[in-house]
């Protein structure tokens, strides 16, 4: 395509092109094929009412994509507000008194994964069993875990658009990436 050609939209080939990318795409983030399903519809009612806007600077997938990420950021918006964490205590895996305060406790420390081969079948399994892992999370914690680690978006950025203090959302991740450790050490570590 040359610099003065621009892209069209068709939108009566979006899902026969599109629709299973944009699935995989949205499952992978929300870790429920009816939620990803729903946001998929909403995308494609979005993207028809906004095609007038749609300037061809780049591909029917990419412009695609775009609007369903809002999506899936503006979802789990409204699930931070619905404060889902309500949790009192954390079930914390450190000592919380005495003068070894904030060391592990010895039973849920990390296991040693030097002994695991990177480039075995093991990926594969372990990639399944990552993406269980986030599906068990809660909504906040999967939430932030997924903008700031999936979608690489900025700390900052992930605050402005969960609504949450950088304190508050330093302390979700931390708590998402303890339990997926926990989750994936009890699921492919213990074989």
């Amino acid at each position: 395509m040359t610099a003065t050609q621009k892209h069209t939209l068709d939108p009566n080939k979006w899902i026969a092109n599109y629709g299973d990318y944009l699935l995989n795409y949205g499952y992978s983030r929300l870790s429920s094929r009816e939620v990803a399903e729903d946001l998929l519809q909403d995308t494609f009612m979005s993207a028809l009412k906004t095609m007038e806007g749609f300037r061809g600077d780049s591909s029917e997938q990419t412009w695609l994509t775009a609007i369903f990420k809002r999506k899936i950021i503006d979802y789990y918006r409204k699930k931070s507000t619905q404060n889902e964490l309500n949790e009192s205590k954390i079930n914390s895996p450190f000592k919380d008194s005495g003068f070894l305060e904030g060391h592990w406790e010895k039973s849920r420390a990390p296991k040693d994964w030097s002994d695991r081969d990177p480039n075995s079948i093991h990926q594969k399994e372990f990639q399944s069993i990552l993406e269980e892992c986030i599906s068990y999370l809660p909504e906040k914690l999967r939430g932030v875990f997924i903008l700031k680690v999936m979608e690489e978006m900025e700390s900052e950025d992930v605050c402005k658009e969960l609504g949450c203090s950088a304190s508050n959302f330093w302390v979700i991740l931390h708590r998402a990436r303890l339990r997926l450790r926990e989750c994936i050490e009890n699921n492919w570590l213990n074989e």
